[in-house]
């Protein structure tokens, strides 16, 4: 048996002879014995005496959380063995990048809004954090982010970037024509000269927003290694 659902509290797969759950530990303790509670008495008679690995991805610092489980599971399903994953001391970053590669950012959660296809006029799209829109936005649209907004295509309508009050977020796409612009608290009119069709992103400075190169400045250049978002 597999939950697929990767935003659920706990989450369980078969591994050989055993099972591995997955829990997210920022969870309280009764709501993930409920969910727990849930997929073990879909198992019936296949826990008893089964060896389960408990494991809580990246998250520090609760190992009574994990003890609390292990009797659980032990006392209520009457499992063999309860342990957790082999710690990861002094691994290679290299090695780190590679594995969160293969797990697809399975355990992270992620608010990001991305869509395809065009975004016509009188449309209004809206995310609490980053907006992703592969296609033109078209004038007359109007695009809402907590955060970046990236459009790979054009962008010719209203677009507001680090809703309400985050200043550091960006506006990136392939090609700059919006009739509107804010990040954060500031806005500028739209651009209105003739202009060609190139990769720009607009940011905040000196109180201001400006539009920029991405050839030339690529803001992206200056991140961290991947993180989910």
């Amino acid at each position: 048996m597999i939950n697929f659902d990767c935003s659920a509290p706990v989450r369980l797969k078969g591994v050989g002879d055993g099972f591995w759950i997955t829990i997210d530990p920022f969870h309280p303790e009764d709501v993930l014995k409920s969910e727990i509670d849930k997929l073990f008495k879909n198992l019936k008679h296949l826990a008893i005496n089964a060896s389960v690995v408990i494991d809580v991805g990246d998250a520090k610092g609760h190992d009574d959380l994990i003890e609390n489980l292990k009797s659980y599971l032990k006392t209520k399903f009457e499992v063999a063995k309860v342990s957790i994953p082999p710690e990861k001391r002094s691994i290679p970053t290299e090695q780190t990048r590679q594995r969160d590669l293969s797990k697809g950012w399975n355990h992270h959660r992620s608010d990001v809004l991305m869509l395809r296809g065009r975004v016509r006029s009188g449309q209004k799209i809206e995310s609490k954090k980053h907006i992703v829109i592969a296609g033109d936005v078209n004038p007359g649209s109007e695009i809402s982010a907590g955060g970046d907004v990236i459009v790979l295509g054009k962008l010719a309508g209203k677009v507001h970037a680090g809703c309400p009050n985050d200043e550091k977020a960006i506006i990136f796409t392939l090609e700059f024509k919006p009739t509107q612009v804010k990040i954060g608290e500031i806005a500028a009119a739209g651009i209105d000269e003739e202009f060609s069709a190139k990769p720009e992103y607009a940011c905040v400075e000196d109180d201001g927003i400006v539009v920029k190169d991405y050839i030339k400045e690529n803001p992206f250049r200056k991140m961290p290694w991947p993180e989910a978002i």
